[in-house]
């Protein structure tokens, strides 16, 4: 089968201004865009490129970037429910004016049972907020994000079955994965399931998706009838078009 490949661009095409990755995506083959925090851009500008290059936006995170220091994420953050409420609406703003076809709800800097309890509460709130709008968690290794509340696929999944929202899943990070847990397809036979959104990228280093765990991992998703989204989401090593020597054959 063909798998769906999205561009993240908000790492790839460094080379390029923001709004000119969204061809460069379009023109290299790609089949859809992610983009990790967009609302910094017009929302028309961005709108009326995707349609240009007829590209769906798959997936953007929420929060929005906070600048004032904090990290970004609070879903799992005890004290801050009323700002997360309020920042999810306006994700939720943005992804319906752009056309996204999920959020990524992300949980931030916290530990213990009190930022358990609060990230299922929160996840229970926005699913109800936004019924119509799939909603995915992922865990994120601790080596990049220290301190991150949700760091384990484990976790994710007792947490997802806790809430029990049938729009809330798992997004499968294959780099996190391999940071966490030292491989990626025994996570995926377990949690695989769970995963409504894949993400990509060589590990360590979060470079190229060209090494051969991840190229093991694309064919498991073709046999296993994977029909989701698998977005690109890595740091190029030099120029993007340069290292996509991965692309056609993950495609399949």
């Amino acid at each position: 089968m063909r798998l769906r490949i999205a561009a993240n661009i908000t790492l790839m095409f460094p080379e390029l201004p923001f709004l000119d990755r969204i061809g460069a995506a379009a023109e290299a083959g790609f089949d859809g865009i992610e983009i990790l925090f967009p609302y910094d851009d017009p929302v028309r500008e961005v709108t009326r490129r995707l349609r240009a290059v007829h590209l769906p936006l798959v997936l953007i995170n929420c929060p929005p970037p906070n600048y004032t220091g904090r990290a970004r994420g609070m879903a799992a953050v005890p004290g801050l429910e009323d700002r997360f409420r309020s920042d999810f609406r306006r994700s939720l703003r943005f992804a319906r004016e752009l056309g996204a076809g999920r959020i990524h709800v992300m949980a931030g800097e916290a530990e213990g049972t009190a930022a358990r309890t609060v990230l299922a509460s929160n996840l229970a709130w926005a699913a109800a907020e936004a019924d119509d709008m799939p909603l995915s968690i992922e865990p994120l290794n601790p080596v990049d994000f220290p301190g991150y509340f949700l760091n384990g696929f484990q976790l994710a999944a007792d947490i997802l079955a806790e809430v029990g929202a049938p729009s809330l899943g798992l997004q499968f990070d294959a780099y996190h994965s391999a940071m966490i847990h030292g491989d990626i397809l025994p996570q995926w036979d377990r949690f695989g399931a769970l995963s409504t959104h894949v993400q990509i990228a060589g590990a360590p280093g979060r470079h190229e998706p060209d090494t051969p765990a991840v190229a093991e991992f694309l064919e498991r998703l073709k046999t296993d009838g994977y029909t989701g989204w698998v977005s690109a989401e890595y740091r190029p090593r030099g120029e993007t078009l340069a290292g996509l020597g991965w692309l056609a054959s993950a495609r399949g």
